[in-house]
């Protein structure tokens, strides 16, 4: 199942997530579309709906916890809506720049790489890092923030991935 807009937003409401975790959602998903947009603009091949369904709900499982681990309480929750598959990957890989197993273990997620792999999902992982509570920020401020906060947890592999896929979307998108 891929939600629509209204749809992905009840589910949220009906995973019990609060107020500021919606307008999050709204603002994230809002930065992904652009994104996914302008990616499709350039002749790239892009599933928009899914973006917008992903970036609506990648913070689902923050009805439950607002711990790393949401992600991996996301996929329980979608799994119960009976949402799809390539959905669920976007909720369960968004985490940081994507984790992988190792920085998983440390973290105390079940052991596997938690790494964006589509398009969408590194989409959706991306737009997450630009929105600062529902505002949008640029990627310097994104980049300095996620240094500061997840940089020295996570080390420098997280960096780079994040860097990466600012590279990668960038270059998908004609944006220099």
């Amino acid at each position: 199942l891929l939600p629509t807009r209204s749809e992905a937003l009840q589910l949220l409401k009906d995973a019990n997530c609060a107020s500021h975790v919606l307008r999050h959602c709204r603002a994230v998903a809002t930065v992904a579309v652009r994104i996914a947009q302008e990616i499709s603009e350039q002749g790239n091949n892009v599933d928009i709906d899914l973006v917008e369904a992903g970036a609506l709900l990648h913070d689902i499982g923050r009805g439950v916890t607002h711990s790393v681990d949401h992600g991996v309480a996301g996929v329980v929750i979608a799994q119960s809506f009976g949402l799809a598959p390539s959905l669920i990957r976007i909720i369960e890989r968004h985490i940081g720049s994507g984790i992988d197993s190792r920085e998983a273990r440390r973290l105390g997620l079940p052991f596997k790489n938690y790494l964006p792999k589509s398009l969408e999902e590194k989409i959706v992982t991306y737009a997450d890092k630009l929105i600062e509570g529902a505002r949008e920020v640029g990627y310097e401020e994104a980049f300095h923030k996620f240094q500061q906060e997840l940089g020295g947890f996570l080390g420098s592999k997280a960096i780079a991935r994040f860097q990466q896929l600012h590279t990668e979307l960038s270059r998908l998108r004609g944006v220099s």
